[in-house]
């Protein structure tokens, strides 16, 4: 199910004087978070005044945070993002739309549900676990994974001998 809300990142610490955060991103990338006009923290949502990206971090200004002290608070809370400000083409998700998705083989045979997403450098891997507990991992490539739809909450791969 598609929430209005994504986690994208969370504060690990401020950075400088003036009230800057320093964001670890779990979205695609931090200019890509960059491109947010606003976040959400605990339900509050902060403009985005000024920001830039440092190693594999965003460093921002948020509206509301003038000194260090005001910053401090948001230490190791959660970055969300409301989906309306994505700009997600017709018909995208977020990898996270398909945690809890039915995973099914191409002939429709029941494999399991899709209970996490790992990220390797290769290609993401889909751990579906069956009714029994087992898990299953599926590379998230085309050879394997046919149709994904996050609306329907149905991942199509096709099923190989040891899968």
């Amino acid at each position: 199910m598609k929430e209005p809300f994504i986690p994208a990142g969370r504060i690990v610490n401020t950075h400088g004087v003036r009230g800057e955060v320093r964001i670890e991103v779990w979205l695609d990338s931090p200019a890509y978070l960059k491109t947010f006009p606003r976040i959400f923290v605990d339900g509050e949502e902060k403009k985005i005044l000024s920001a830039f990206v440092h190693k594999q971090f965003l460093m921002a200004q948020l509206e509301g945070i003038s000194d260090v002290n005001a910053a401090m608070p948001l230490k190791g809370k959660t970055v969300m993002v409301a989906r309306v400000d994505a700009g997600l083409p017709e018909g995208g998700y977020f990898l996270q739309d398909l945690i809890g998705a039915k995973v099914q083989s191409e002939d429709g045979k029941n494999i399991g549900i899709l209970t996490e997403i790992l990220e390797k450098p290769a290609s993401e891997i889909y751990v579906v676990t069956d009714t029994e507990g087992y898990e299953h991992l599926i590379p998230a490539v085309p050879a394997f994974v046919l149709s994904s739809d996050a609306d329907a909450g149905v991942v199509t791969v096709r099923v190989i001998e040891g899968m």
